[in-house]
C-alpha cells in the first residue's frame, strides 16, 4: 500500500515558483532579442527593401553590389540608433531619479536646448557647415548647460524642485536666443531644418566615432549610480540615513546625463520623449529599482528609437519622416495618457 509523504516533505520537493529576479532576468533577456530584430529591420527595411540573403551577404561579404551599400549606409544608421536610444534611456532614468519626478526627461534640465544653441551658434557665427564640425559645438552646449542648472540649482545644494526650475528657464531663454537667430538668418534656418527635429539619416562611421567614448563614459557612471541613486529616491533624509553622499551623487548624474543627452544630441538632434517614455514604462514592471530600470532602458530606448526610424521610412516612400518627428507623433499622446493617469492615481 503506498503511503503519501508528509505535507511538509511535499512542499519541500515541489518545485519553488520562479523569483521576481528571475523574472526580471528573463525579461531583459527577451528585450534584447527584440533589440537584435527592430535592429535586422532597421538594416532590411527602407526605401528599397532587402531580403534576408542580402542583409546577410551585406553584413559579412564585401562584393560591392548594391545591395551591399545599402547594407553598409543602414548599419551606420542602425548602430547610431541603438548608441543614441541607450544613451537617452540612461539620461532619462537617470534624470527622473534624480529630480523624483517620473515624467522628467533630458530636456527638463536644458540639455537639448544647450546643444541646439551652440549649434545654431556655430553654424551661424563660425561657419561650420559639416556634422564633424559641429558636433562638438553640441556637446560643449549640452554641458555647459548642464553646469549652469547645476549652479543656478544651488550647486551642493540643489534640490529637484530647484533643478527643473533652473532647467526650465534656461531652456525658454535658450529657445528664444535659436529661433531669433535662425529667422535672422536664412542660411543657418536651411542648414539645421532637419537636425532640430532629430534624425538619423545622417549617420556616419566617423559619427559614430566620435560620440562613441563619450557615451561609453556617461553609461558606465549612469550603471554605476544605481543603488546611490536608489537611496536619493527615497529623499533626503533617509538617503543620509543611508549614508548616500548626496552632494556627490547629484553631481555624477548630472554629469553622467550631459553627457549621455549631450553626445547623442549632438549626433542626431534633439530627439525627444524617448527618455520620458521608456523609463516611465520600465518602471511598471520592473518596479523602482535602478539597478533593472537602467539596463532595460538602455535595452529598450533603442527598440523605441529604431522602431520610429522604420516608421518613418515606411509611411512616406520613397522620401522618408525624420525619427524625431515620429516619437514626437508617438510621444505627445502618450505624455498626456501618462500625466491624466498620474493625475488620477493622486485624486
Amino acid at each position: 500500500m503506498l503511503v503519501d509523504s508528509p505535507p511538509e516533505q511535499r512542499a519541500d520537493t515541489a518545485p519553488a515558483p520562479p523569483t521576481r529576479r528571475a523574472i526580471r532576468a528573463l525579461g531583459l533577456l527577451a528585450a534584447i532579442a527584440i533589440l537584435v530584430l527592430v535592429a535586422l529591420a532597421s538594416i532590411a527595411i527602407g526605401a528599397k527593401e532587402l531580403s534576408v540573403g542580402q542583409v546577410w551577404h551585406g553584413l559579412f561579404q564585401d562584393s560591392g553590389t548594391y545591395g551591399d551599400v545599402v547594407v553598409d549606409e543602414r548599419l551606420s544608421r542602425t548602430l547610431l540608433g541603438l548608441l543614441a536610444g541607450a544613451a537617452l534611456g540612461l539620461s532619462g532614468a537617470v534624470l527622473q531619479a534624480l529630480t523624483r519626478n517620473p515624467l522628467a526627461d533630458p530636456g527638463l534640465l536644458g540639455l537639448n536646448a544647450g546643444a541646439s544653441a551652440a549649434v545654431v551658434t556655430a553654424i551661424t557665427y563660425f561657419g561650420v557647415t559639416s556634422l564633424s564640425g559641429y558636433v562638438w559645438f553640441a556637446f560643449v552646449g549640452a554641458a555647459a548647460v548642464g553646469a549652469l542648472v547645476w549652479f543656478l540649482g544651488g550647486s551642493r545644494g540643489a534640490t529637484p524642485v530647484r533643478l527643473a526650475l533652473a532647467g526650465t528657464a534656461v531652456s525658454a531663454a535658450l529657445y528664444g536666443y535659436l529661433q531669433a537667430v535662425m529667422i535672422m538668418d536664412d542660411a543657418a534656418l536651411g542648414k539645421m531644418r532637419f537636425w532640430t527635429v532629430g534624425s538619423l539619416s545622417s549617420a556616419t562611421d566617423s559619427t559614430i566615432t566620435q560620440v562613441l567614448p563619450f557615451l561609453a563614459v556617461g553609461a558606465v557612471v549612469a550603471l554605476l549610480l544605481a543603488r546611490p541613486l536608489n537611496a536619493v529616491a527615497m529623499g533626503d533624509d533617509t538617503a543620509r540615513a543611508l549614508g548616500a553622499n548626496l552632494s556627490r551623487t547629484r553631481a555624477l548624474a548630472m554629469l553622467a546625463a550631459t553627457v549621455l543627452c549631450g553626445a547623442a544630441t549632438a549626433a542626431c538632434g534633439p530627439i525627444v520623449f524617448v527618455g520620458l517614455m521608456v523609463p516611465h514604462a520600465v518602471r511598471s514592471f520592473t518596479g523602482p529599482d535602478l539597478r533593472w530600470v537602467l539596463p532595460y532602458a538602455t535595452v529598450l530606448s533603442p527598440v523605441l528609437l529604431l522602431g520610429a526610424d522604420v516608421t518613418g521610412r515606411v509611411v512616406a516612400r520613397p522620401a522618408e519622416l525624420q525619427v524625431g518627428i515620429v516619437t514626437a507623433i508617438i510621444g505627445g499622446p502618450v505624455f498626456i495618457f501618462l500625466v491624466r493617469r498620474r493625475r488620477t492615481a493622486q485624486l
